[in-house]
């Protein structure tokens, strides 16, 4: 199950529409049931994600995307054994529209492209990957690269 939830800035179709599809490929990609685990995603501005920052990681100043797990990464892989009948929160992911757009141009990508990428890779991390030690980044690296790839959303250059 997926929310979609914006803060401070305006509703977009285009922005739904890619958080949709790009969650439904994450699920696949780690074959949990779309019906009982649920994420919320959480679209605003680099005001809001700058504060959430700061009060739950300590860093003050904007970033692309947090992520909110509910559970640690063993709990997770127990609850998705015994297959839940009942509806579970897995956690939040937030993204700073402001910041995907800036970094899209930078990169010399879509918009769409850079928002999948971060959806991605918050939902990696409700999932308990991490990018700390280099073997950990290697296999959120390469499950974020499969996932985008069935997504056609490879690495663009886009004409400005």
């Amino acid at each position: 199950m997926l929310e979609i939830e914006y803060r401070d800035i305006i509703p977009q179709e285009q922005y739904e529409g890619v958080v949709e599809k790009t969650m439904e490929e994450c699920y696949k990609e780690e074959k949990l049931p779309i019906k009982t685990l649920y994420v919320c995603v959480i679209l605003t501005d680099e005001c809001n994600i700058r504060k959430m920052n700061k009060e739950y990681r300590n860093i003050d100043k904007t970033t692309d995307v947090l992520s909110f797990p509910i559970f640690e990464k063993e709990e997770l892989q127990e609850l998705i054994k015994k297959k839940p009948t009942k509806e579970e929160i897995i956690g939040d992911i937030v993204i700073s529209m402001p910041t995907i757009k800036e970094q899209a141009a930078e990169y010399g990508h879509s918009v769409e492209r850079e928002l999948a990428y971060m959806i991605v890779h918050g939902f990696f991390h409700l999932m308990g990957y991490d990018h700390m030690e280099e073997v950990e980044k290697k296999a959120m690296r390469e499950k974020e690269e499969k996932v985008l790839q069935k997504l056609n959303l490879i690495r663009e250059k886009v004409e400005n």
